[in-house]
């Protein structure tokens, strides 16, 4: 299948590795400027290096000129990005009562505030071309509430909801709006989040993987190359009548349709 994006900017955050990576990377090969980006700029360099078209940038998305300094080194490199994809860590491990204000904050601004600053800077231009993919990395929790992940279940959880309303008010611009939600996919995340469930129940990391892939139909952790895939599609042309919806790439983990 053609994917139609031969010659699209595609900028994808946190790209230096794990998912952002296997996105940008397929992005690429499917014919898109990519932009890698994250704080590890040398790790951002060296990706786009090996890419067809590609520009890596050393920025960090948490401080408040980030997202400007982002979007004005993609311009000056490929121009206006069509494809914006949100990714980023997610807050700490915590139960719900276990949080307090200051943990709130900190994670609306990782899942929520430095995201919608992206949105706000790429749209303009996507609508006057009528043309735009935007597609936030979600997470399951968003379909079903995660324990211990009580500060990520909220952040997400806004995000998704602001971005089901932006998906209405801008499809007949021809951009679309799209969140594609990881269950269990070999990443640096996957692996904290098992660590801190470790030492919270007391067992060993490789008895927490081998409970987690229990729960899993498909029988093990996905590959950051086959939720890559799911996403490319999403942000494809022939995709175009796809908005406003949450897509799991889970192997099944979620038990609702």
């Amino acid at each position: 299948m053609d994917l139609g994006i031969a010659g699209r900017t595609a900028l994808v955050c946190s790209s230096t590795g794990g998912i952002g990576e296997a996105i940008a990377r397929l992005l690429a090969a499917e014919g898109a400027n990519a932009v890698v980006c994250g704080r590890r700029g040398e790790r951002a360099k060296k990706i786009a290096a090996d890419l067809p078209s590609a520009v890596g940038v050393e920025v960090d998305l948490m401080t408040e000129e980030g997202p400007d300094e982002l979007l004005r080194a993609t311009a000056e490199a490929f121009g206006a990005p069509d494809i914006l994809v949100l990714n980023g860590p997610g807050p700490r491990p915590a139960p719900a009562t276990g949080v307090d204000m200051a943990d709130v904050d900190a994670a609306l601004d990782a899942t929520v505030r430095r995201h919608i600053r992206l949105v706000s800077l790429a749209l303009p231009a996507m609508r006057a071309r009528g043309w735009g993919r935007i597609l936030a990395v979600g997470s399951s929790g968003i379909a079903a509430p995660l324990p211990n992940l009580a500060l990520s279940n909220l952040g997400r959880a806004a995000l998704a909801g602001y971005l089901k309303t932006l998906a209405a008010e801008v499809a007949a611009d021809g951009v679309t709006v799209n969140l594609l939600l990881p269950g269990r996919i070999e990443t640096d995340r996957t692996a904290q989040v098992d660590a801190a469930n470790a030492a919270r129940s007391g067992r060993t990391v490789a008895e927490v993987e081998q409970a987690s892939v229990a729960t899993i139909p498909a029988r093990r952790y996905g590959r950051p190359s086959e939720f890559a895939a799911a996403a490319a599609f999403l942000c494809s042309a022939p995709a175009s009548y796809i908005t406003g919806t949450a897509v799991r790439c889970d192997g099944g983990l979620v038990r609702s349709l």
